[in-house]
């Protein structure tokens, strides 16, 4: 038994809530231009799939923020940094290193894990669930 263990469920929780913080920057910055990024100077067109991508983080990383619809949301965005690592980034280099993958790697791991482990105490779910 480690000396953090009994913070096990709030360390899932604040792990659900910063990569959720991080992941809707990542939206914001493709849909509205904030915070400014070289890459991404103008907004997709509407209906492409970079649009696409930009709505899922966004939405997705709010919903997750709040702990709302933790698993199905998790799962559907791990599957999107899979999809986003494997047209984008593996094509340049097989190192995610060099293909500047490594990003959506963690993402898609640290989402599928939220997706098996729940959003944690801190979060409307748990909220939910109490309740019933």
């Amino acid at each position: 038994m480690g000396f953090l263990d009994r913070f096990s469920p709030q360390l899932l929780s604040a792990l659900r809530i910063v990569s959720a913080l991080l992941f809707i920057a990542h939206g914001t910055t493709k849909l509205l231009g904030f915070p400014a990024t070289e890459m991404f100077a103008v907004a997709p067109e509407p209906m492409t799939l970079m649009w696409f991508g930009g709505i899922l983080e966004a939405g997705g990383g709010a919903l997750l923020l709040l702990g709302l619809f933790t698993r199905p949301v998790a799962f559907v965005l791990s599957g999107m940094m899979a999809v986003a690592y494997w047209m984008f980034h593996a094509p340049a280099s097989f190192y995610p290193v060099q293909n500047g993958g490594d990003a959506a790697i963690l993402y898609c791991f640290v989402f599928l894990y939220i997706a098996a482990a729940g959003g944690g105490p801190l979060s409307v779910d748990a909220m939910i669930g109490k309740k019933k």
